[in-house]
């Protein structure tokens, strides 16, 4: 088994045809045949079906494709840290709860790559899917939170699943509104200020937990709620029906304008205090690329947070 070979999995899998990875990998259709031929008697597993319409993995292939992905992005970390290859394409993706701080360290990384080849992904997305990309290492590091409601069930998840959680930022609770919202003015608000306006939480799957909300304070039992899937939506609920969401205040005006503000959440029951450890998670035990590094000093940075100097070499 060589890396090449693993290399050639992996991009087949993503293509989703021998024909499309082919062109993808710069050779002929029968040698990329071949070569994973080659490496199913080896293994002595079938990898692909085939098929008309291209090629579906085979439950050994999946669970092999774990594996190879691993192994090849470890291999390409290695190459990054240690290759002097200037010309070294550049390949990073990161999924991530909904937020615009971490698209903004996303845009301040990609600037910074303007003269370089690179292949950069980035999803925002459910909970459970930035832990899976993770994972499966479809992402090299995935951003959530945790807070005292969740901590316990995410690092079982996080464990069962070979991930790490690194804190970033603990975050106080807040309120986020369009700044027309009749709170916006106020110093604090609290639960039963909230109570006649619909609070607004992204949705996380008919099989989801609470433990996978993005809000902080999930388990109260609000009597008007609206579910949606994406930012924009959000934002325009906030001035449509005056809703509103809980989150940590970190708030990005470059993609969320400036309409909106963050009230401090203040509730004297349930308190507002330190409720948002907002962190990276990866692989255990895996070597971070240089631009995963590269986009957690961008996101440090952001949030006003000095780079460990074990970080800057």
């Amino acid at each position: 088994m060589t890396l090449n070979q693993l290399h050639y999995i992996i991009t087949v899998a993503e293509a989703g045809s021998m024909n499309r990875a082919a062109e993808r990998l710069y050779i002929t259709q029968p040698s990329l045949t071949s070569a994973i031929k080659e490496l199913e008697r080896e293994l002595g597993i079938t990898v692909f079906h085939r098929n008309g319409r291209g090629v579906t993995l085979t439950n050994d292939g999946a669970e092999f494709l774990l594996y190879a992905r691993e192994i090849y992005s470890q291999y390409e970390a290695v190459m990054q840290k240690y290759s002097d290859d200037e010309g070294l394409k550049q390949k990073f993706g990161i999924s991530m709860q909904h937020y615009s701080f971490a698209v903004k360290a996303f845009v301040n990384l990609v600037n910074k790559y303007d003269l370089a080849e690179y292949d950069f992904a980035i999803r925002e997305t459910k909970t459970k899917e930035v832990i899976s990309d993770v994972a499966s290492l479809k992402s090299e590091i995935g951003i959530i939170y945790q807070s005292d409601f969740n901590r316990n069930a995410i690092t079982k998840i996080l464990r069962q699943n070979s991930l790490q959680f690194h804190e970033l930022v603990d975050c106080d609770a807040f309120v986020y509104l369009w700044s027309g919202h009749p709170l916006a003015d106020r110093d604090s608000v609290n639960f039963q200020d909230l109570s006649d306006y619909p609070n607004l939480t992204f949705e996380q799957g008919d099989d989801s937990t609470l433990y996978y909300a993005e809000e902080i304070f999930s388990e109260n039992n609000y009597s008007r709620c609206i579910r949606v899937n994406d930012r924009a939506t959000m934002l325009n609920l906030m001035k449509g029906v005056h809703g509103y969401t809980l989150c940590s205040g970190i708030i990005c005006e470059d993609f969320n304008g400036g309409d909106y503000v963050a009230v401090p959440f203040n509730d004297p029951v349930i308190g507002g205090d330190k409720a948002m450890k907002i962190g990276y998670i990866q692989k255990k035990n895996s070597i971070l690329s240089k631009t995963a590094q590269l986009y957690i000093r961008e996101l440090r940075d952001y949030l006003g947070i000095p780079t460990p100097e074990s970080e800057k070499k």
